[in-house]
């Protein structure tokens, strides 16, 4: 009789992935320790951030949205694989990703959501959602929660229930949306109202008493966009976000003014408001965009942009390393997503490049880094939002 040998294997990373998810136990939403981030800030200015958009279709039928179900080709339809999901949540490892946010189309038609997110949060990324909620169900929240979910933005249009549900094409969508924060509130996991700034917007003084009649404890306002190079599709040229030059800067007026004078938590940074308005004013700009270099988008079809202005990809995502990277100081375009977190980063990428050149012995170039002011307004626009970044 032979003798047989029994080698105890370790699975390989593609068998991992190949691994059907266990569901029957939770898992814990990733977290750092402060000498982590710290270390994370000085290696490459601390965790990125990339939007992943897993799908192009959309149950919504929004006035302002290219991803409308009325408006988009059927036959143009595509999602990604979960195969495909889980190589580029390892992939964004390897790039300092530390946060995913599933977007769309609306990301939760996606029949792997649930397998995505829990991926994630094992390989230690906070995956995070940004959806409509016409979806949302007791099953899936828990179940979501369950996932590793880390936080959740949901759309707003409008401080009116009919006027939200017209625009969404989504019937009893509010309700959905107060359930779900009822239920991530018992939990312990954020949610944030994510409010196109659109005519449908008649009175920023009526916003704050419906946001919290919907369970909302903070709101991120999303620039009204009209063209996009990329592949994403969240503009429009309907009237509802067709704003003049001068319209917009008053705009901006009146979000500042709901931040500063309702007490309502407006995420979006008041010198990011003040950035945009020297944007439209042609005025020089003081940050440019990390979009590119910490912030990045990537599609359905696996190419990957430095933001969702830009017109050509950086690469395919399977490309995807640090010789891609573009620091440019681009100021292109206003899309909130992209410049606000570029201002809250600032002090971050500063202490990194600090750090790096003085490893090079660049002793002034260091200095110049530790002393540039823009690192006091940064520094101010994380104080501002302090505990809505400390939740997500």
């Amino acid at each position: 009789m032979s003798n047989v040998v029994l080698v105890a294997t370790v699975p390989s990373k593609e068998a991992s992935r190949a691994a059907s998810p266990d569901f029957s136990r939770p898992v814990s939403r990733p977290q750092k320790s402060a000498w982590q981030l710290f270390k994370e800030v000085l290696d490459h200015g601390g965790p990125g951030y990339l939007q992943f958009a897993i799908t192009n279709i959309c149950n919504a039928d929004c006035d302002f949205c290219g991803f409308a179900r009325s408006k988009f080709d059927p036959k143009a339809r595509r999602s990604v694989t979960l195969d495909e999901a889980k190589r580029v949540i390892d992939i964004s490892v390897k790039n300092h990703i530390g946060y995913l946010l599933f977007v769309g189309g609306e990301p939760m038609v996606h029949r792997d959501l649930r397998a995505m997110t829990r991926y994630a949060a094992e390989q230690g990324i906070r995956p995070m959602i940004c959806t409509n909620g016409g979806l949302w169900t007791n099953e899936n929240m828990r179940a979501l929660a369950s996932d590793g979910m880390s936080s959740i933005i949901m759309s707003v249009d409008a401080h009116d229930v009919l006027k939200h549900e017209k625009n969404r094409g989504l019937p009893d969508v509010c309700q959905k949306i107060k359930q779900a924060n009822e239920y991530f509130g018992s939990v312990g996991i954020q949610t944030t109202a994510s409010i196109t700034a659109s005519r449908l917007i008649e009175d920023f003084e009526k916003l704050p008493p419906f946001l919290e009649e919907l369970g909302f404890k903070s709101c991120t306002f999303s620039y009204p966009l009209t063209s996009l190079a990329s592949s994403y599709l969240s503009f429009s040229d309907s009237g509802l976000v067709n704003f003049s030059k001068d319209e917009l800067i008053g705009l901006f007026e009146k979000i500042k003014r709901l931040k500063q004078g309702s007490g309502y938590p407006v995420v979006n940074p008041t010198e990011s408001l003040d950035e945009m308005q020297r944007h439209l004013r042609g005025e020089k700009e003081k940050f440019g965009c990390l979009g590119g270099h910490k912030y990045f988008y990537l599609d359905w079809n696996l190419d990957l942009f430095r933001c969702h202005a830009w017109h050509k990809p950086m690469c395919k995502v399977w490309d995807w390393d640090d010789s891609r990277l573009i620091r440019d100081g681009c100021t292109k375009c206003m899309i909130d997503c992209y410049r606000d977190p570029s201002i809250l980063q600032y002090v971050a990428i500063s202490a990194s490049d600090a750090y790096n050149n003085l490893k090079k012995g660049r002793v002034g170039a260091a200095a110049r880094n530790i002393f540039d002011r823009r690192n006091l307004t940064s520094i101010k626009a994380v104080w501002e939002d302090r505990k809505w970044i400390g939740e997500v």
